[in-house]
């Protein structure tokens, strides 16, 4: 009996749990046409990153289109061969991302996708190009594993976990050439 009420309990919390976890660190108010459709948000995640060397990306923009608590886990190995598991917040991410992207341009896009979903949940595996030019050739091409939930008024990042293309890793054939 203790059990039965204690699982009520919970059950009867989990919603203002839910509600109390986006309370506590809100993020900025997304543009709706950003967040509007699974393919508008994979779309402005790849946008909002991408620019010039030097040039300032919108980071509320990336910040909009993520849960309080979304993470970014890199899986590709580093120069020495390991490859350990990290999980970034956003702002791990951009703090990274700054640094680098004040000396190098970096534009990135979508090159293909397959796409798994059920009501609100999804998880597309976007295969992407890394370039450093808008035309020119990616100088890395891998995938991004990305969860995405909607709460029937937009969309929202919850994980991106992704690989890079190398030998021993190499893109599946069916989504390594560009799209259009």
């Amino acid at each position: 009996m203790r059990l039965h009420y204690a699982l009520a309990i919970c059950a009867a919390l989990m919603p203002l749990a839910a509600t109390t976890a986006f309370a506590q660190d809100p993020a900025p108010a997304a543009a709706p046409a950003d967040v509007e459709s699974i393919d508008a948000i994979v779309a402005a995640l790849y946008d909002a990153i991408s620019g010039g060397a030097g040039e300032p990306r919108d980071w509320d923009r990336l910040r909009s289109l993520f849960v309080p608590g979304a993470l970014l886990v890199p899986a590709a190995p580093r120069q020495d061969g390991t490859a350990p598991v990290r999980a970034l917040s956003v702002e791990d991410w951009i703090r990274g991302a700054e640094t680098y992207f004040r000396d190098n341009a970096f534009y990135e896009r979508e090159t293909a996708r397959e796409l798994d979903r059920f009501g609100n949940v999804a998880s597309a595996m976007s295969t992407y190009g890394s370039y450093a030019t808008p035309d020119g050739e990616p100088f890395s091409r891998g995938i991004n594993a990305i969860t995405l939930i909607s709460d029937l008024t937009r969309w929202y990042v919850v994980s991106i976990a992704w690989d890079v293309d190398r030998e021993g890793n190499r893109l599946p054939e069916e989504t390594a050439a560009e799209t259009p």
